[in-house]
């Protein structure tokens, strides 16, 4: 692909640009993970789905968004970090939308699987963009709010699940993933690639395709500290992702199911739980920025660990709200500081691969925390497996808390 030098079009204001594209890209990514969660009961029923094929969707979900991720995270070193989240997001918006045509449980996974693909790779590529366009001593605060906009579309997702499900039907609520289209459109042309991805690309125009790859794979793997790194954060994300997305893939349908909330009721505590998560991602960010990322990493991941059993022995009527505000606002905290404290733990050259490996490796691991919750589930119910969820957030937060060192390099700089 040719990369144009798109340096003379980046002034002071660009990043604000950059950072409204990219708050929107991630939330319809978020609104879009979310889709399948609110139509679980529904397309379960439609086709007849065990619980453990039921999990097994969301498990089709995560290895795409893995795959997805990995090879992502390549083609923004590569190509660019901005034309990375445009295909990104017409690849998922298409096929999503596509999902709404699908009769059976393999046309829907097989589907769902390569829509995920644009899924995962929108993440890595909006985290690296904004990341470069931020500097040092506002940047997980930016950044965290960044995170906002998934959780954003959390709430943008829950509120048209409850308003088209119940009267319109699951198909529906699919349809409307074609509308991120235009947005994607508009952002290829108002917003130029970041000046230190753009310096270190024109430096390397001599090298092939090829070439870049094997060169970026070995710079990551050769060097100890940086094989180390990856390491390190493909472990950490592993153990976050099994327990975010098994969680996440699971709560609407564990509140409808084993606490015995109507559609429209569980849809209302999931907004309140998504709007606690937005201020735990802010002040995340805030908090990173003052107090460092890895204590205010490990303490919302440590945090959740503690709430997760707490919903599921001591949850009632009365504070079953409460529960969920509290536990929304500490699972949003290690999200609010992961894109800084990652992109911050790699050099430019290698950034976007490190970055996307390590975190898609670890969504590998994750791809099976839907299937183990519906395994549980069909044994026992929903709520052990949250508890097998809160062990793993208990280890991501103890990896960094031991191992991984903060400001290891400065985004901005090409180096």
């Amino acid at each position: 692909m040719t990369v144009t030098n798109t340096l003379a079009r980046i002034g002071p204001h660009t990043w604000k640009i950059a950072f409204f594209f990219a708050f929107l890209a991630l939330l319809v990514d978020g609104a879009d993970l979310m889709l399948l969660s609110y139509s679980l009961n529904s397309i379960k029923a439609d086709f007849g789905l065990s619980s453990v094929e039921a999990g097994m969707l969301g498990s089709f979900t995560l290895a795409g968004m893995a795959i997805g991720g990995i090879f992502g995270g390549w083609a923004c070193d590569q190509f660019g970090r901005v034309r990375v989240v445009v295909i990104s997001i017409l690849t998922f918006s298409i096929l999503t939308c596509g999902l709404g045509f699908t009769h059976s449980f393999w046309e829907f996974g097989i589907l769902r699987f390569f829509a995920s693909l644009g899924l995962g790779s929108l993440y890595i590529a909006s985290n690296t963009l904004m990341a470069e366009y931020v500097p040092t001593k506002y940047r997980t605060t930016i950044l965290g709010t960044l995170q906002a906009g998934w959780t954003v579309g959390y709430i943008v997702a829950t509120l048209l699940a409850g308003w088209i499900i119940p009267d319109h039907g699951w198909r529906m609520l699919f349809y409307v993933a074609a509308i991120p289209i235009i947005m994607a459109i508009l952002m290829h042309f108002l917003v130029p690639e970041p000046a230190s991805w753009q310096e270190n690309r024109f430096k390397k125009v001599d090298l092939n395709p090829a070439e870049k790859a094997e060169s970026t794979w070995k710079t990551i793997f050769q060097d100890k500290k940086n094989r180390n790194m990856f390491i390190l954060w493909a472990l950490t994300a592993g153990f976050l992702q099994f327990g975010y997305y098994g969680v996440n893939n699971w709560m609407p349908t564990y509140l409808e199911s084993e606490l015995g909330m109507k559609f429209k009721e569980m849809t209302s505590y999931m907004v309140g739980t998504y709007t606690a998560m937005i201020l735990g991602k802010v002040l995340a960010g805030f908090m990173a920025d003052k107090l460092g990322r890895r204590f205010t990493y490990a303490f919302g991941a440590m945090g959740t660990a503690i709430f997760l059993p707490l919903i599921v022995f001591y949850n009632s009527p009365a504070n079953i709200l409460y529960l969920l505000v509290a536990f929304g606002f500490l699972y949003g905290i290690p999200y609010g500081v992961n894109a800084t404290y990652m992109t911050e733990s790699f050099p430019t050259i290698i950034r976007g691969t490190a970055i996307g490996g390590a975190y898609n490796v670890g969504r590998l691991g994750a791809a099976i925390a839907p299937a183990t919750i519906g395994y549980l589930a069909s044994g026992g119910s929903i709520g052990m497996g949250f508890v097998v969820m809160g062990a793993a957030y208990f280890i991501c937060g103890l990896i960094p808390a031991l191992f991984i060192k903060e400001k290891l390099y400065d985004p901005q700089k090409a180096a």
